[in-house]
C-alpha cells in the first residue's frame, strides 16, 4: 500500500533526511586513500547519533553496519572491514539512511578514491545525471514509468547499463515501502503518482552487462563481468509541478 504524508509527516522526513544528506558530507571528507571502510562507517555512526537520529541500515535484516560501502565492480551492500583499505583510483559507493522520530531518510553517492580514471569519472558523472534526468518526470500525475524510462534511456544512450535486480523503492515510516522504482521500464506505465508520495529513487549503473551477483557473505551484489558500478540516490517528495529532493 503506498502511503500519501501528511504535512507533520513530511516534516519529520525532511529532518531524516538533511541528517542523512550532511552525513554523506561528512563521509566525503574522508574519502581517501588508506582510508578502511569500516573507518568510513564508524564517521556515519558517531555523526547520526549526535544528531539524534538512528542509522537505520545498522541491524536491517541483519546488517552488520550503518553504511553499505560498495568498491569498485561492487553494486551495493558492500559490508564495512577493517582490511578494506581504499586505493588510489577506486571508486566507492555509499548507501546510507538516518531514522528519526520514526521516519527515514536514504541516499548514495559515488566518490572517487583520490584520481580515478576518466571513464570512472564519465560513470559516475552519467549515474547522477541519469537521476536528476529522471526526476523531472517525478511529479503528481505522472506515470512512474516515465521516471524509470527516462533513466534507462540516458543511462543506455551513453553505453552503459542499469542494473535490472535491484530497485527504488518508496520510504516513510518504514525503510522500504511501497512502491518499486525501477530504473528501466515504459512510459505511460505504472503507477500513479500523487503529491505526498515519498520516494527514494536510485540508478545503479554498471560500466558493462547489467547482470549481478551475490558474495558468499549474502549481502554484497558485484557485477558478473568485473566492470565497475556506480550509485546515486535521494529521497524526493513528489509535489503538484516538481519534486522536492530531501537529501541534498
Amino acid at each position: 500500500m503506498i502511503s500519501i504524508k501528511s504535512k507533520s509527516e513530511i516534516e519529520k522526513m525532511r529532518l531524516a533526511c538533511k541528517i542523512t544528506g550532511d552525513a554523506l558530507k561528512a563521509i566525503e571528507k574522508h574519502v581517501k586513500p588508506g582510508v578502511s571502510t569500516h573507518q568510513l562507517d564508524k564517521i556515519a555512526y558517531d555523526y547520526i547519533t549526535s544528531r539524534g537520529a538512528t542509522p537505520n541500515f545498522l541491524h536491517y535484516n541483519g546488517f552488520p553496519a550503518s553504511i553499505c560501502a560498495s568498491v569498485n565492480d561492487e553494486v551495493v551492500h558492500g559490508i564495512p572491514d577493517k582490511h578494506r583499505i581504499l586505493r588510489e583510483g577506486d571508486i566507492i559507493s555509499i548507501d546510507m539512511g538516518a531514522c528519526i522520530q520514526g521516519y527515514n531518510g536514504d541516499a548514495a553517492r559515488t566518490f572517487p578514491v583520490g584520481k580515478i580514471s576518466a571513464e570512472a569519472q564519465r560513470l559516475i558523472d552519467v549515474t547522477r545525471q541519469s537521476f536528476f534526468e529522471g526526476i523531472k518526470y517525478a511529479v503528481h500525475g505522472a506515470k512512474l514509468g516515465d521516471v524509470s524510462a527516462t533513466i534507462q534511456e540516458y543511462v543506455e544512450s551513453h553505453g552503459y547499463s542499469v542494473v535490472r535486480d535491484l530497485v527504488g523503492h518508496g520510504i516513510g515510516k518504514h525503510l522500504h515501502e511501497d512502491p518499486s522504482v525501477p530504473n528501466f521500464g515504459r512510459r505511460g506505465h505504472g503507477v500513479k503518482l500523487a503529491t505526498g508520495m515519498t520516494l527514494a529513487i536510485e540508478p545503479m549503473v554498471n560500466a558493462g552487462s547489467y547482470e549481478v551477483g551475490v558474495l558468499d557473505n549474502d549481502w554484497t551484489v558485484v557485477t558478473e563481468d568485473g566492470s565497475l558500478s556506480a550509485h546515486y540516490e535521494n529521497t524526493v517528495l513528489i509535489k503538484p509541478t516538481e519534486c522536492e529532493i530531501l537529501t541534498l
